[in-house]
């Protein structure tokens, strides 16, 4: 898995990576549908030109393809935290490590290179499959923020924040990295 800077070459790739399982039509995710990735990224490569977000493309090592989008957002630097966010994955890359290793990559940027001290992660109340993996990562639930965005249909999100504090994360890094171990040590040999 790398992480690459989003940009609208990837436009092409992710449209067949959302439309592999209609993704986006599930009402309580906000992910773009495939005629609607040109103006996601565009969307994001502004708001990333304002400073308002870093965010990256999911590329799987094993056979090159772009399968998802991941973001550092809501950054306070005088507070030293951030949310990673906005993420969403190929159903073909969700539970094969590849969240788990990029996840890695953003916590250990954000606690050893940005020095933050709180890293948050933010999901749907009725997300199960995303609370389940933010809670496999290591991150904590701090509660929920009812009525707290109004979704694109009209109904009211409850959003779930999770996170994960500076003392936590050598324990988090720990676990993370036996996870990628153990999972590199399963797959299948080609």
């Amino acid at each position: 898995m790398t992480l690459e800077p989003l940009s609208l070459e990837h436009v092409d790739e992710l449209a067949q990576a959302v439309a592999e399982d209609g993704l986006w039509k599930r009402w309580y995710t906000n992910v773009p549908a495939p005629e609607q990735m040109g103006d996601e990224i565009e969307r994001r490569l502004a708001r990333h030109a304002a400073g308002d977000i870093v965010p990256w493309t999911v590329r799987r090592a094993s056979d090159g393809r772009a399968v998802g989008m991941t973001t550092y957002c809501n950054m306070v630097e005088e507070h030293r935290r951030l949310e990673i966010g906005y993420t969403w994955l190929a159903v073909s890359a969700q539970r094969t490590g590849i969240n788990t290793e990029a996840k890695l990559h953003l916590l250990s940027r954000a606690f050893d290179t940005l020095g933050c001290i709180a890293v948050e992660f933010c999901t749907h109340w009725h997300n199960q499959q995303s609370r389940r993996a933010i809670a496999g990562l290591g991150a904590k639930q701090d509660g929920v923020l009812r009525n707290h965005r109004i979704g694109r249909d009209g109904t009211l999100r409850d959003t779930v924040v999770f996170s994960i504090i500076a003392s936590e994360w050598p324990t988090v890094r720990l676990s993370l990295t036996e996870k990628l171990a153990r999972a590199r040590e399963q797959a299948p040999v080609a």
